[in-house]
């Protein structure tokens, strides 16, 4: 896994704030829904936060304008202090220590709270592509670009943690494990641009039905993946999000169509956000230093 080195290094995030002309109606109070009846991301807190009015814009749109929290970004790396008798450092998924249950183990977090969110899922290839699948996942270490400080590509990144919205478009940033990362999606009726080269992003055009933002992206080049394990794709990969707004929650569904190698559109497994009252702040820097000390295949478990 890459290392993540606190150097601050992410303009890019800087300079769409500037976008945030968004004329909408009083937001979400975010300090308000910190106050929430229990802890952060349980069940309890959640349903409290959904049962509020959903906010909407001047023009009726819902108003998406706000923080999100849904414990994911760089939240899922949780060194252990303690080393192991070989050597090895556990970063995720890792076993309780001895004598002491729940200590910084699967599902603990540092400070306490709930565990992150369950993994998305995984896709269903074509017979013909399951060789090639295994072989990706069996040197994943070498070949996966989201471990060598790459955009993760979409669906793989997940939902923002920021949204800023206005009539013409929404600006969607990202604070993830391998840095700060944004995308702009029109949501003026503009078509997807045919003058463009295929991005770890791609790019997206939205729409709103409802209280419902429906984003579509296209012209993802084939360096990243849908998510661990091999999980590759074509140039021809589709991914339509939905954004439910329901109070002072989203919730966040995708779906990636690759008819060229999924045996069937893959449905990741659905997500709840919902706002917080912690701003995003510049995020480390990433850099790989880990190839030249690689001793075999192996690597732990991604939550994305």
């Amino acid at each position: 896994m890459p290392t993540r080195l606190l150097l601050l290094t992410c303009p890019a995030a800087v300079a769409v704030l500037m976008l945030a002309g968004c004329g909408s109606a009083p937001p979400a109070d975010p300090v308000a829904a910190a106050a929430a009846p229990g802890t952060r991301g349980s069940e309890e807190q959640l349903k409290a936060l959904a049962a509020r009015p959903t906010p909407h814009l001047a023009d009726g749109r819902p108003d998406f304008n706000a923080t999100w929290d849904h414990l994911g970004g760089i939240e899922f790396v949780r060194v252990r202090t303690e080393v192991a008798a070989d050597g090895s450092v556990c970063v995720f998924g890792c076993a309780p220590p001895a004598g002491a249950p729940g200590g910084e183990g699967r599902g603990a977090r540092r400070g306490g709270g709930p565990p992150p969110p369950m993994g998305p899922g995984t896709p269903t290839y074509k017979p013909e592509f399951l060789a090639k699948v295994k072989d990706l996942s069996d040197r994943q270490v070498q070949v996966d670009t989201n471990l060598q400080c790459a955009a993760p590509g979409v669906p793989r990144i997940g939902p923002p943690g920021k949204i800023i919205q206005n009539a013409r478009e929404v600006v969607f940033l990202y604070d993830d494990v391998n840095g700060g990362f944004f995308r702009i999606i029109p949501t003026d009726g503009r078509p997807h641009p045919t003058d463009t080269e295929p991005s770890y992003l791609g790019d997206a055009v939205g729409r709103y039905e409802g209280d419902v933002l429906i984003v579509e992206t296209r012209n993802l080049n084939e360096e990243t993946w849908l998510t661990d394990n091999g999980a590759f794709h074509t140039a021809d990969l589709k991914v339509t999000e939905r954004f439910t707004r329901v109070g002072d929650t989203i919730r966040y569904e995708a779906v990636a169509d690759d008819p060229a190698v999924l045996a069937e559109p893959w449905a990741l497994r659905p997500l709840t956000l919902w706002v917080s009252d912690q701003e995003l702040a510049e995020p480390a820097r990433c850099e790989d230093r880990d190839l030249p000390h690689m001793v075999d295949g192996s690597f732990h478990s991604n939550p994305r």
